[in-house]
């Protein structure tokens, strides 16, 4: 059986490489045709410099905060035991379609250079609403080593709720959408609504908070929000997935069952991770904004960025944290990540997705300051043969309105993609979102306003110039 399962994973990939090639052209030509003679987003931002003093590298501790293990048992108890992703992914309702199908609103939205080898709009019963946008996205490429979870390729991608009009249980919302990513050309979607245990897991509250960061490794998921007025990293775990049994706007325990705004589904939080020196500021600890995962560091590792407002002469902080050696003991390999109910490993309630001591405290692995501000999306990489990671943003442009900037940062320089006859670097997405890196395919998966995409990482390099 596993090597059968082998040899349809080897099959999947194959056909995901192949997309690549087949598709590029369509999207390329469509993109081409955008106008891009704005202003420059920036002036280059320049090389990276070393954060190394105490001073610069205290206000990026961390303190692991783990919600009780009998909270997180009796709520499981209560709606009947959790499901894992693989459940989800059984019970689609929403599809995708292909960007040849998409309107031309939804493809002036992809990037001019480079251009994306493939791109999906959402289902109409989500595009046709602008009370939500997608903000971030990880992949289980992200995940495992092998980029399948349990029997699926799986995207994720993180909305915010960008109005207050609705019903009150709707009003700064979060919500994930789980995609089944197995057929490149049939996209399909479900709904989760992340949530927070309350009364010692009696009862969940919603994450009412914006996403601008998600990054998921072996079954943890770790999601920006800003949180009861504090900024922190929110830990899910992904085969604590429940089932609601109730079809009403409340969201919490309701008289009959559960309930969460109609969303079928609810992902409790597990744990969470707060800032030590206070609230964010420019002096203290960062806003977080975009996250990633890093598989070419010895341990892997989550990077950061500073949520900074474009065009200001503030300074962005890019660092990282590393991954415990052993998150959960859950093995990197698809044939053990199964997901709840296949899996027959013994994992412990708790312990730290990230690198903590015995008291849960978290310190960066390294960290930087960039000229670059406005960045919505962050990836680092280290090529063969180079001394240090290349680290790639994803940039606003000044006036928040229009196409940003995507440039490739390391110790020596900063390189910006170019496109247009005017050399402009306003060559990236609208309003581009987060950047997930997927090992196996070789593929960078990003977010539009208005649409998911991918295209090789060596376009990413190809690029700037």
């Amino acid at each position: 059986m596993k090597h059968r399962g082998r040899h349809r994973r080897r099959r999947r990939g194959a056909a995901l490489r192949a997309v690549l090639t087949g598709t590029a052209l369509a999207l390329t030509a469509a993109a081409t045709l955008i106008s891009v003679s704005q202003a420059e987003v920036t002036q280059n931002p320049g090389p990276l410099r070393p954060l190394t003093s105490l001073a610069d590298t205290g206000p990026l501790r961390l303190r692991e905060q783990p919600v009780p293990a009998r909270a997180l048992n009796r709520l499981s108890a209560a709606m009947g035991g959790p499901v894992g992703v693989d459940a989800v992914l059984e019970n689609t309702d929403r599809a995708m379609r292909q960007g040849s199908a998409c309107s031309a609103d939804d493809r002036a939205s992809l990037p001019v250079a480079p251009a994306a080898t493939r791109a999906y709009c959402w289902d109409p019963a989500d595009a046709a609403s602008t009370a939500w946008r997608p903000t971030a996205v990880t992949t289980s490429g992200d995940a495992t080593a092998d980029g399948v979870w349990g029997r699926h390729r799986v995207v994720l991608t993180g909305w915010t709720r960008s109005t207050t009009t609705g019903h009150p249980a709707e009003r700064g919302l979060a919500r994930i959408a789980f995609t089944d990513a197995d057929d490149p050309d049939h996209l399909a979607y479900r709904w989760v609504l992340p949530v927070v245990p309350v009364r010692d897991g009696r009862d969940y509250r919603a994450l009412t908070s914006g996403i601008s960061g998600m990054a998921w490794y072996r079954n943890r998921l770790l999601v920006t929000t800003s949180a009861d007025g504090a900024e922190a990293l929110y830990v899910y775990d992904l085969d604590r997935i429940q089932r609601t049994t109730v079809d009403g706007p409340a969201i919490g325990r309701v008289p009959g069952g559960w309930s969460a705004d109609g969303y079928r589904y609810v992902l409790p939080a597990v744990g969470s991770y707060r800032f030590t020196a206070g609230r964010c500021a420019a002096s203290g600890p960062p806003c977080p904004g975009a996250l990633a995962v890093d598989r070419g560091t010895a341990p892997d590792s989550l990077v950061a960025a500073e949520r900074t407002a474009p065009g200001s002469d503030r300074k962005t902080r890019l660092w990282r944290y590393a991954f415990s050696r052993d998150v959960m003991g859950i093995p990197d390999t698809a044939d053990n990540a199964a997901g709840a109910g296949d899996r027959k490993t013994t994992q412990p309630e708790h312990g730290s997705p990230l690198a903590a001591d015995a008291a849960g405290w978290v310190d960066a692995a390294e960290a930087y300051r960039t000229r670059a501000g406005g960045i919505l999306g962050v990836l680092s990489y280290r090529h063969a043969g180079a001394d240090t990671s290349s680290w790639y943003v994803g940039r606003l442009p000044d006036s928040r309105d229009g196409h940003g900037g995507l440039w490739r940062l390391d110790r020596k320089g900063a390189r910006g993609a170019r496109c247009g006859a005017d050399a402009s670097h306003h060559c990236w997405a609208q309003a581009g979102g987060s950047l997930s890196y997927w090992q196996e395919t070789g593929e960078v998966w990003s977010l539009s306003d208005r649409m998911l995409f991918a295209l090789p990482l060596a376009a990413l390099d190809r690029s700037p110039e």
